[in-house]
Formats: structure tokens, C-alpha cells, sequence
């Protein structure tokens, strides 16, 4: 059973809140879905895609899921245009979905009936969270470590 890794709030460390530009050498990808049901399927296979070829497979069962749980959250929460956006550099991958929404996502538990739960694999999963306004809307990350060493990719205390 997955147990939650920390709170149940976004990391507060306003020092990496967000990048506003990836590190050099880093891999990057960015990619605007209208608000379809078939967004989440086309940014699924978009990760997959991408971290097989920065050589990060192993990475991608997680990120796959993960990002999917993001995209959803805004598709049915913003019912907006979404950039999905992937950075792959210094050992770490960060996801980031952008939507029209600015309230923050919520953790639910993982007893709770039908769906709610995205954000409670998020919070189990990722290496680290959060959320940030973002002009007229928010950008909801996570980040998974990638470098393959002992305790790469856990969250930090």
C-alpha cells in the first residue's frame, strides 16, 4: 500500500518553486493539448516517448503516471488549454502541467470512493511537489530523481 511521503502540502522550498528555464545541456520538452479526453492518453505516450530517448526508461512507468494524474487534474478541474512541459537535467526529471485553474490541487486519502486520488500518488510517488500561480493560472510539478544511486529520488526530509 502506498504510504503518503510527507504532508499532505506542496514542498514549500520557494527556492526551487519553479525554474523559468531549463539548465543548459539539460533535455526539454514542451507540449500544448487542448482540453479532450484524449489529452491525457497523447501526454502519456509524449512521456514515454521522450524519456526513452534521453535514456531514462526506467523513470517512466512513474513520470508516465504521474504526469497523467497532472494532465487529468487540469482537464477536468481548468477545463482549459494545458502545456505539459519535461525537463531531464543534473540527475533530476521535473513534470510540470500549466492550466487556466488557480486554486491549488488538493491531496486526497486513498480510501476515498471513485477518483480524487491523482494527487495522493503524486504526493507518494514524486521525489518532490508543489504548485505556483503562473499569470492567469497555476503549474502544478513534480519531480523524480533519474541518477540511479541510493536514495536518488526519494523525497528529501
Amino acid at each position: 500500500m502506498l504510504q503518503l511521503s510527507g504532508g499532505h502540502f506542496p514542498d514549500p522550498d520557494a527556492a526551487y518553486g519553479f525554474y523559468p528555464q531549463p539548465p543548459l545541456r539539460a533535455g526539454h520538452l514542451s507540449v500544448v493539448y487542448d482540453p479532450l479526453p484524449a489529452a491525457a492518453a497523447e501526454a502519456r505516450a509524449e512521456v514515454r516517448r521522450q524519456l526513452e530517448g534521453w535514456g531514462l526508461a526506467e523513470q517512466s512507468d512513474t513520470a508516465e503516471l504521474l504526469a497523467s494524474e497532472l494532465v487529468t487534474n487540469a482537464l477536468i478541474h481548468a477545463a482549459s488549454r494545458l502545456r505539459l512541459t519535461l525537463w531531464a537535467a543534473h540527475g533530476v526529471l521535473r513534470c510540470e502541467v500549466s492550466d487556466a485553474d488557480r486554486r491549488p490541487p488538493e491531496v486526497l486519502g486513498s480510501g476515498t470512493a471513485g477518483s480524487g486520488r491523482g494527487m495522493f500518488l503524486v504526493d507518494a510517488l514524486a521525489r518532490r511537489w508543489g504548485c505556483h500561480q503562473d499569470g492567469p493560472g497555476r503549474t502544478v510539478w513534480f519531480e523524480l530523481g533519474t541518477c540511479g544511486s541510493d536514495g536518488c529520488g526519494r523525497r528529501q526530509p
